[in-house]
């Protein structure tokens, strides 16, 4: 089954506590946390404070999302708060390091990729991570809408997973909705993420139900 992660970049931060417990009564299955530094992305979002918040009350995964250049001399901050840390290849010319932090402390690695980042520049890495996370939005603003070419990217990354007898899961991040997520689940995404989606709907739990395409 299609399993849906809640970005909490488009929570009510006034409320973060009951925000989290809500999506997670919801039936989410991970919470997803926006790190943008400013410079890798125009906007600044939040940090280890909140991440470590967070971290205290989930009962699901935690995949810390690093929208930051040279993610590698902040990894090692968020490793005991994340279940997962996925960076940005475009953002380090040391992927091969990252994943190293990552993996010797016993965690999930995962490498996300921008619209315009061909999908073949993480060929060398697939035999070492958990996670392809494709952005189907330009990073750093949510609410922004799906862009469509994104299902193609999404197929070939299911072809590349099958060619090479690999077993990462493939993530979609940027304008889901209950309007694309059949197509995207049919493209080939095991995770989708899903923020305004969730937190500007007035039923969570129905949203998520409708993002996972449950008939009841």
């Amino acid at each position: 089954m299609i399993k849906i992660s809640a970005s909490i970049l488009d929570c009510n931060f006034l409320h973060l506590e009951e925000e989290v417990r809500a999506v997670l009564n919801a039936g989410i299955d991970a919470l997803h946390l926006d790190i943008m530094d400013g410079h890798f992305v125009p906007n600044l979002s939040f940090g280890l404070p909140i991440v470590r918040a967070v971290h205290k009350i989930s009962s699901v995964p935690i995949y810390s999302h690093l929208m930051v250049i040279k993610p590698e001399t902040l990894i090692e901050k968020f490793l005991p708060y994340s279940d997962y840390i996925i960076f940005h290849v475009e953002a380090t010319d040391k992927p091969e390091f990252c994943i190293d932090i990552i993996t010797a402390a016993n965690k999930k690695a995962g490498v996300s990729l921008n619209p315009n980042t061909p999908i073949e520049k993480i060929s060398f890495l697939l035999d070492r991570i958990d996670d392809v996370l494709i952005m189907s939005v330009f990073p750093g603003l949510g609410g922004q809408k799906f862009i469509p070419e994104s299902l193609n990217r999404i197929k070939r990354v299911r072809e590349l997973r099958t060619e090479t007898r690999t077993n990462f899961t493939i993530s979609v991040d940027g304008g889901i909705c209950p309007a694309n997520c059949q197509a995207v689940i049919e493209a080939g995404a095991d995770m989708l993420i899903a923020g305004s989606a969730i937190f500007k709907s007035n039923d969570y739990t129905q949203t998520v139900r409708q993002l996972k395409c449950l008939k009841y």
